[in-house]
């Protein structure tokens, strides 16, 4: 089992954005010293639900800062930028951490951002699968050339190749010389098929259950296998559960602590999205969806906390979690829920 800490740098009521940001890093680092797994960071723009708008680039700053923990986007929002420009960003973040970064992306929203970055509807509504593959194109080959499409350009050399063998990083330099892992946030079957056929591992989002969990990654399995993935590679796929965890010494405390503070944040991030094309969108109850994560994710006493984790991996056959730990929106107790699920979660699950 392996269990990381999912960060958003919430901007919550009342709170500067270098605040949110300040949180951000700060969490990321008591995670490493909590002992937890990883540390995966969400990409917004224009709004306070998310102050990070570059996940490389925080993922680039908490390398430095740490030495072995994994740092991963969730996700790098792949229609907003240019899929080489990416692979060049990732191939130079996982040959200097010696491995430890993993690429995350995602198709995000009809958001303003593609009017803003000039990339237009079409790349958030067609463009994905072609972006995806020229960007895994990038991480696996000598030289790339592009025909057609968006992107068209002459044969070039691909430096850094992310394919170098690793030396000096006290990783398993067979398994880094292969290049960044990428992980596919998914939200739909078609998103699944996307990223079974290419064998990419799926990040699921903390918005669904168990049950809804369990049968995408079945329908991953099916479409991998129709795909001609291996049975090794079907079965071993580390796809990556979202959630929400916050600790207390009773249930009705940590819940209590999430229900004071993220229906605030939600409210006011949530509302600040405004589409590219002025399509209605439909939102969350802020205080209802806040309920709902309680009842969905680790919330609870440390043991709780524990039992479900190990729920959700036995239905859904995920072993790699990425935890929301700053839903308190306060510092002190962010870093608070960190060590506790480091000290206190983690050794239950062995």
């Amino acid at each position: 089992m392996r269990v990381g800490s999912f960060v958003l740098a919430a901007q919550f009521p009342g709170q500067g954005q270098g605040e949110a940001l300040h949180r951000a890093v700060r969490s990321a680092e008591v995670a490493e010293e909590a002992g937890l797994d990883s540390v995966w960071l969400a990409e917004h723009h224009f709004v306070p639900y998310g102050t990070c708008p570059s996940a490389v680039t925080l993922a680039a700053l908490l390398l430095g800062r740490t030495r072995h923990i994994r740092v991963g986007t969730a996700v790098s929002v792949l229609p907003t930028v240019h899929p080489v420009a990416l692979g060049e960003q990732a191939a130079l973040l996982h040959l200097t951490s010696g491995g430890r970064f993993s690429l995350g992306v995602g198709r995000g929203g009809p958001w303003v951002d593609l009017e803003v970055f000039g990339s237009g509807l079409d790349a958030y509504e067609k463009d994905f699968p072609d972006s995806l593959d020229l960007l895994l194109r990038w991480l696996s080959e000598p030289r790339v050339a592009s025909e057609g499409g968006r992107f068209s350009f002459r044969e070039v050399a691909v430096v850094p190749r992310p394919q170098e063998a690793l030396t000096g990083s006290g990783t398993d330099t067979e398994e880094s010389s292969c290049g960044p892992e990428v992980i596919v946030a998914c939200t739909s079957p078609s998103s699944v098929r996307l990223a079974a056929e290419r064998g990419l591992p799926m990040l699921l989002g903390m918005h669904v259950g168990d049950e809804e969990k369990a049968e995408m990654v079945a329908l991953w399995r099916r479409h991998a296998r129709a795909a001609g993935r291996t049975p090794e590679e079907v079965h071993r796929a580390p796809h990556v559960s979202a959630g929400v965890a916050q600790i207390a010494d009773r249930r009705l405390d940590a819940a209590e602590t999430l229900q004071k503070a993220m229906p605030g944040w939600l409210k006011q991030g949530l509302d600040a999205h405004v589409t590219v094309d002025g399509r209605a969108r439909s939102m969350r109850d802020p205080l209802a969806y806040t309920e709902l994560l309680c009842g969905l994710h680790p919330v609870g006493t440390p043991q709780l906390c524990a039992d479900r984790i190990a729920a959700t991996s036995e239905r859904t056959g995920i072993t790699r979690f990425a935890l929301l730990v700053e839903g308190s929106g306060d510092l002190a107790t962010t870093e608070e829920n960190v060590r506790r699920l480091g000290a206190e979660v983690l050794p239950q699950l062995g």
